[in-house]
Formats: C-alpha cells, sequence, structure tokens
C-alpha cells in the first residue's frame, strides 16, 4: 500500500486536482507500434485508471530497435497482448485491456466508443486513422492524433467543435518518362475481373500516353500531353454520368485560355517554392517542366549503346526537373477536381520518399500526446496547441493554436446525429418519412446514401421497401443525408447507426425529437465559377462524397511543417506544458 502511495505521489504534485479525474479515466489507444510502444508508457506511468489496447499487427524482428516493449522472445506474438502485459509492470494500479482485433471490427462500436474519456491515435494506416476520427466525431469523444515520419513529429487534439501527388507522381510521369504500367512485367490483373471495364479503359489512357511519347522533344508535346489528360480524359470522365449523382463533376482545362493567362510568366516561377502558383503559373511550369525532361531523355535515348536497355527518368524529389512536372501536374488535377493546391515545397515533401521511423521522434510525439491530453481532460480547449517537431527550422518543436471549425470543413462543417434501429426491421422509408421528414423536418429534395452509394433521392425510391440490413447499413454504418432544396439548404447532416434489437412494443426508431441543422454556406469552386443550389457538390462542403485522392491528402499531409509559428502566445499555461512561441526560440517547461 506505502509503495502504491509513493507511486503517485510525484504525479500526484504535478497534476493536481487533474490526477484524480485521471485515474478514474477509461481511455483507448489505438495502436501498438512505434508511437504506441512509448505512448502506453507514458499513459502507464502517469497513472490513468483503465487503458484499452487494440491493434491486429504481431511483432516482427525489425520492430525491436525503436518498439521497446518488445524482445527477441516476443516475435510473432500480438503487439497489443505483449505490451500490455510488459506495460503493466510499470504502475500495477493501471488495468490494461489488450485487444488482439481490427479497431473495424463490429463489437466496436458507438456506445463502446462512448465510454471512454479519451482516444489515443498511434496508428500509421491512413484508413483506419481516417476511420477512427470518424467513430470519434460521431461518438462525440475527444481525440489525440499523432504521427511521425523520421525526425519529423505531429500532435494534434481533435475534438467535435492524398491525392493528385500520387497520380502525378507515380503515374503520369512514369507513363512519359519511365516505364508504363502495361510493360511492367510483374502486374498481374487476374484477380481484378470485377474492375475489368475500367482497366481496360486505364490501359486504353496508358496505350494513348505512349503514343504521345513519339512527339517527345517537338515544341507541340507539352500541348498535346495537356489537352490528352486535362481535356479528353476529363470529358471521358464527364460523360459517365451515373459516377457524378453522387459528387461534383470534374472541370475541364481550357488550354488556349490557360496559355493567354500564362503569357509573361517566366521560368523563373518554379524558383518560387514556397507559394501557390496561379492555374496560369503551373501550366508554365508544366511545358517548361516537359521540356527540360524530353531534352534529357532524347540526349540519354541518343547516347545509349546499341542493344542496352532504354533509358528512362525516375522521380527524385531533389531533381528540380521531376519536382516541378510533378508539382505542376499535381495542381493542375487539382483545379480539374477542385482540390486544394499545394506549393512546390509542401509537395516535395510529400512526394518525397519515406524516412524510416525514428525512436526519438516516437518517444517525444507520445510526450506531447500525454500533455495536450491534459488540457482536454480539464476542459482547458483553448490552451490545447497542434504541435510540430521538425529539423527544417531553428525551433525544433513548433506550436499553433487549433483553429476553429470552418463551415465548409469536409470533416467539421457537417451535422452529426446517431440513431438506434433494428436493421433486420427498420425500412429505408421509415428513415426517409418517418424520420427526416416528419420528425426532423426536411422537405422533399434530399438524398441519402451509405458507403454502398446512394441509396435514396427523390429519382430513386426503388429501396424504400427494403430493410436497412439488405440495403448493407449495420451497426457502425453510416448515413449522409444531403440537403438539395433551392432556397436554405442546410449542411450535410452524418448519421451513425447503432444496431438494436427492439421489441415490438418500442419505437423503429430511436432518435432525438429534433435536431438543429445549420444551413449551407455559399461555396465558390477553385474555378472561380459558384455552384447552383442544388448542384452535386462536395457532400461536406457541397460534394456528397470525397473522391478518395482528396481524402488521402488531408489526412497524409502535415501541415505547416517546419513553418515557424508567426502568432506569439498570449499567455502561458499552468500546466505542465510546452511553450516555444514567445521566447526566440526557447523551451519552456511551465509547471
Amino acid at each position: 500500500m506505502a509503495a502504491n502511495v509513493g507511486r503517485d505521489r510525484y504525479a500526484r504534485q504535478s497534476l493536481g486536482s487533474l490526477h484524480t479525474r485521471i485515474k478514474e479515466s477509461r481511455v483507448l489507444m489505438v495502436g501498438a507500434g512505434g508511437i504506441g510502444c512509448e505512448l502506453l508508457k507514458n499513459l502507464v506511468l502517469t497513472g490513468f485508471g483503465e487503458i484499452h489496447v487494440i491493434d491486429l499487427d504481431t511483432i516482427d524482428l525489425s520492430n525491436l530497435n525503436r518498439q521497446f516493449l518488445f524482445r527477441h522472445e516476443h516475435i510473432k506474438k500480438s503487439k497489443a497482448l505483449v505490451a500490455a502485459e510488459t506495460a503493466a509492470k510499470f504502475n500495477p494500479n493501471v488495468k490494461i485491456h489488450p485487444h488482439h482485433a481490427n479497431i473495424r471490427d463490429p463489437q466496436f462500436d458507438l456506445e463502446w466508443y462512448r465510454s471512454f474519456a479519451l482516444v489515443f491515435n498511434a496508428l500509421d494506416n491512413l484508413d483506419a486513422r481516417r476511420y477512427v476520427n470518424r467513430m470519434c466525431l460521431a461518438a462525440d469523444v475527444p481525440l489525440i492524433e499523432s504521427g511521425t515520419t523520421g525526425f519529423n513529429g505531429q500532435v494534434q487534439p481533435i475534438m467535435r467543435p492524398i491525392h493528385c501527388i500520387v497520380w502525378a507522381k507515380s503515374y503520369l510521369f512514369t507513363e512519359l518518362f519511365g516505364t508504363s504500367e502495361d510493360d511492367a512485367p510483374e502486374l498481374d490483373h487476374s484477380e481484378d475481373a470485377d474492375n475489368a471495364e475500367e482497366i481496360a479503359k486505364l490501359r486504353e489512357e496508358s496505350q494513348a500516353l505512349k503514343r504521345l511519347r513519339k512527339s517527345m522533344g517537338s515544341e507541340d508535346f507539352p500541348r498535346q500531353v495537356f489537352n490528352k489528360v486535362f481535356k479528353e480524359d476529363v470529358e471521358r470522365l464527364r460523360s459517365m454520368e451515373d459516377m457524378w449523382k453522387t459528387r461534383q463533376p470534374p472541370e475541364v482545362l481550357n488550354l488556349d485560355t490557360i496559355a493567354l493567362n500564362a503569357l509573361g510568366t517566366g521560368t523563373a516561377i518554379a524558383l518560387q517554392d514556397q507559394n501557390v502558383w496561379t492555374l496560369g503559373e503551373n501550366y508554365a511550369v508544366f511545358a517548361d517542366s516537359m521540356k527540360r525532361l524530353g531534352n534529357r531523355l532524347e540526349e540519354a535515348r541518343a547516347n545509349v549503346d546499341l542493344g542496352n536497355a532504354q533509358p528512362i527518368l525516375t522521380f527524385d524529389k531533389d531533381d528540380e526537373d521531376t519536382l516541378d512536372f510533378v508539382a505542376a501536374a499535381a495542381n493542375l488535377r487539382s483545379f480539374v477536381f477542385e482540390i486544394e493546391r499545394k506549393s512546390k515545397f509542401d509537395i516535395k515533401q510529400m512526394a518525397g520518399n519515406i524516412i524510416p521511423a525514428i525512436a526519438t521522434t516516437n518517444a517525444m510525439t507520445a510526450g506531447l500526446s500525454v500533455l495536450q491530453a491534459f488540457k482536454v481532460l480539464r476542459g482547458d480547449l483553448q490552451k490545447a496547441r497542434m504541435v510540430f517537431l521538425t529539423r527544417s527550422t531553428e525551433r525544433i518543436i513548433t506550436s499553433e493554436p487549433l483553429r476553429p471549425p470552418k463551415p465548409d470543413c469536409a470533416v467539421c462543417g457537417v451535422a452529426q446525429a446517431s440513431i438506434q434501429v433494428d436493421v433486420s426491421k427498420v425500412t429505408l422509408k421509415d428513415v426517409v418519412d418517418g424520420l427526416l421528414r416528419d420528425q426532423w423536418g426536411y422537405g422533399e429534395e434530399f438524398s441519402v446514401s451509405s458507403d454502398a452509394g446512394i441509396l435514396y433521392d427523390p429519382e430513386l425510391d426503388d429501396n424504400l421497401g427494403k430493410r436497412l440490413k439488405e440495403l448493407g447499413v449495420e451497426g457502425g454504418s453510416f448515413l449522409v443525408v444531403v440537403d438539395d432544396a433551392l432556397e436554405n439548404p442546410r449542411v450535410n447532416l452524418v448519421i451513425a447507426i447503432s444496431s438494436k434489437d427492439l421489441t415490438s412494443e418500442s419505437k423503429p426508431i430511436i432518435a432525438p425529437d429534433k435536431m438543429e441543422i445549420p444551413l449551407r454556406p455559399p461555396t465558390t469552386n477553385a474555378l472561380g465559377f459558384s455552384g447552383a443550389n442544388g448542384e452535386a457538390v462536395d457532400g461536406i462542403t457541397g460534394k456528397r462524397k470525397r473522391d478518395a485522392d482528396e481524402a488521402a491528402l488531408e489526412e497524409e499531409q502535415t501541415k505547416k511543417r517546419g513553418k515557424v509559428v508567426e502568432e506569439s502566445v498570449t499567455g502561458l499555461d499552468d500546466d505542465v506544458v510546452l511553450a516555444s512561441d514567445a521566447t526566440n526560440g526557447a523551451i519552456l517547461i511551465d509547471d
């Protein structure tokens, strides 16, 4: 008993009244790898009363150099189970519950998430990170997000109130200057029978690009590629009307107009790597980089010995020619799909090679995660910070205040609701008429969709008589309601579904009697054309569903990595915090 009192003494002195709440807190940690091992150690030593750890992975030999909770005898064993067993020895007062499971398993439903005071993400899988983020928003549980890349790291508390670069680097550049996917012998599409039509179309596009290679080195080469990729291919996409029922179709780029705007833009624009280039500037860099790359490849081919393999170019983030091409092509595609453009500096970081994980970075990031968790538990959200680790500035640790929610944000710009239903009994009509129209006041013009696609709109009512289970809607599913009213449409509503067996006497749907849903703010697309009311725009800023590319970029990028924060700190916390904004680069520990 005395040992337990002594174990808590320093934590109690440091944390004050917060220590009692920490001891009573039930928290979830998703991921028991590089960050997870460090984070679990910190949570246990801090004294969080009940910790649930979930990870589907097993221990490999390569993990042992940085994931210090594991030893050689643990290889092939569950990360979650071994981490919990090892960390429990640090503090016997803490209860650790390991789960060797997939976070998407149905038993981890909304009610399970709601049982936690905090959720910590320690994942390197983007899809799983997005899923946990979505579940936490639906369950209204604070999430402490973290991630590392080499010596860089980021921590961000997330509370309820990638993309074109990959395409430009891995597809377009390779098809024009490298080895075409069709030429790669290791590719095997035999298991892609369900996507045979789309694969055939992609191969057709690839063959067209290969034919364009013959004009490489000519003055017309950039124009031909531009028209093929940003005009003809986009027009083909727009012709697939079914694809754009739930999202805004891409915009065809007019080369004549863009080239006119690019007049007078010199090649020096490529040196302005901190700026986000305009449409005309991106075309100028695109055309100039294609000429440079084409000349390099033609020269290499002219000097190759007879009988040797034809030379190719490969992307290198430190090669200005290849980087200029990828940056300009990615941004041009971003204009097509109305995705946020990035500076060449940002694109270099995103498209660069993956850096191995660094144990020290994991440890620092895990510690910062716990410091931010203290503020969330105290309710001092105005003191919470986004914290960055980077070696590219004078200060290794920088921070900035959390941003207020943006009305047109794809994550925080929607309304959230959760309902309990018996998915084997409740029909889509019960949801559309009984809940949305009669109870929550929706008019005639709205649509309902799930991950499988659109389930209902005024022109598609075939599914109304079907039960939710027949439509693939289970516990843990989400429905998105898009209000298409011509006047005063509301923001999108994301409904989290909890499955529950209800008796015949119970209501078929257990939901709030009323929902206060804000009106949708007016939006303007990236090319400057205002979307009309009722137009199929991004479901959350307008489109009913984000592109996979857009979603991937938003989760993958580390915002403002390496940028010295310009805002000054108006006051120091009275917690144990890191402050690096007002001391000329010094790091203060205020306890």
